[in-house]
């Protein structure tokens, strides 16, 4: 089983131009992925409006109407994160839970020169949950979205790298950033930029490879390892940070590994007791070398990588009434439609996704196919019974049709 097969995941998601295309680099997939993906920074001006994505009003309405919690937002000032419990009360009556954002506090803070971090944005505000989902799927690597909100002549954090590849997408207001070359490339998820704080200080003295103002439109790609530092110029600045949590080969050997280990549970031998010594005698680890080796060549870990890449996102959102009233209602004349970012997949005659598995008869696989294919179906073209269990499964979805 090929690894980086992409039949039937989310097929209908790929027609057409992407949004890496059409709104942030203006190079089709191809070229980014041969030019661009994990090699070099990429600054592409005027790439878009993103008034439609985020705005300073969805900073106001997220803070003081949404009820958001910790840790969708964290306050950073001078390099350091500020404590919880500096920017966090209770709701007041009815809702006392002592973690919610206080919009004074905040609002303090701010003033006083401090960067407001709105976090997991593909979870509360529905622009970037439909836009991450899309880049997510073009990239088939998970996406999240960070908003930072940072005063004038202000800047939340020191030079530093991230461990997953950005996208930064100035909204509103101009930030100075400063781009030097990784002082450790392609850094892991638990390899942060504190393990070579002295080398990433020695670093930024050199010259930049990139010293910029972004304006509102701009956006700026910058592979995982790459130091960046920004601060705000003479107003309030506010951007986006669509992070890129990349699969690596790394990860992948992780999955072979498990494989491999599984398999070896099944073998007598290697369940065996190791003798009674201290020290691990040199024939015994020449013989699970050996066994491990082995069991490696035999590994499949294609099934555990698409499960664990499938754990890291959600499906579309969905709504319990729309889906009831869909259920209940079904009539041939019935439009439904995939569900979007569900990384469906189908092994054999066993629909694996987002929320959950199916397995179908022969007869049924035919049009499971054709569901998965994209475009808007009738329940009488998939067979009603079957449209009304997809849609029980939250596989399909009500079409606007």
């Amino acid at each position: 089983m090929s690894i980086g097969s992409l039949d039937l995941q989310d097929t209908a998601a790929g027609q057409g131009r992407g949004v890496l295309e059409s709104r942030l680099t203006r190079l089709d997939r191809a070229a980014f992925a041969r030019d661009v993906w994990a090699r070099t920074p990429l600054l592409t001006r005027a790439a878009d409006d993103f008034s439609d994505l985020f705005s300073p009003a969805a900073v106001d309405e997220l803070i003081a109407r949404r009820g958001l919690r910790t840790p969708f937002l964290r306050v950073a000032k001078n390099g350091a994160t500020l404590p919880d419990s500096s920017y966090t009360s209770s709701g007041g009556v009815g809702a006392t839970i002592t973690d919610q954002l206080d919009d004074t506090a905040l609002w303090r803070a701010f003033a006083d020169g401090a960067t407001l971090v709105l976090q997991a944005l593909q979870r509360t505000w529905q622009p970037l949950t439909d836009f991450t989902s899309r880049l997510s799927t073009e990239l088939g690597h998970p996406v999240q979205a960070n908003a930072y909100v940072t005063p004038p002549q202000n800047r939340g954090f020191d030079a530093h790298y991230d461990v997953h590849d950005v996208f930064v997408l100035q909204i509103s207001g101009t930030k100075r950033w400063v781009i030097h070359e990784p002082v450790h490339p392609d850094p892991l998820r638990d390899q942060p930029w504190t393990d070579h704080r002295a080398a990433v200080a020695e670093a930024t003295k050199t010259d930049p490879v990139i010293d910029t103002l972004l304006e509102p439109g701009d956006v700026l790609y910058l592979p995982r390892g790459w130091l960046h530092a920004a601060e705000a110029q003479g107003e309030v600045s506010v951007h986006l940070t669509l992070g890129v949590h990349n699969w690596t080969r790394h990860a992948l050997a992780e999955q072979l590994v498990q494989s491999a280990l599984t398999l070896l549970r099944d073998d007598p031998q290697m369940r065996a007791s190791l003798p009674l010594r201290v020290d691990v005698p040199d024939y015994e680890l020449a013989f699970v070398r050996e066994r491990l080796a082995a069991a490696l060549t035999l590994s499949d870990p294609a099934p555990r990588y698409h499960r664990a890449r499938r754990a890291q996102g959600r499906p579309e959102p969905m709504g319990p009434l729309a889906q009831l009233a869909a259920v209940e209602g079904v009539t041939a004349d019935t439009p439904v439609r995939l569900r979007d970012a569900l990384e469906a997949r189908l092994e054999g005659s066993r629909l694996s996704t987002r929320a959950g598995w199916l397995d179908f008869s022969e007869a049924d696989l035919v049009r499971v196919r054709r569901l998965l294919a994209g475009g808007e179906h009738t329940a009488g073209e998939l067979g009603q019974e079957l449209a009304v269990r997809l849609l029980r499964a939250g596989v399909a979805v009500p079409a606007a049709g």
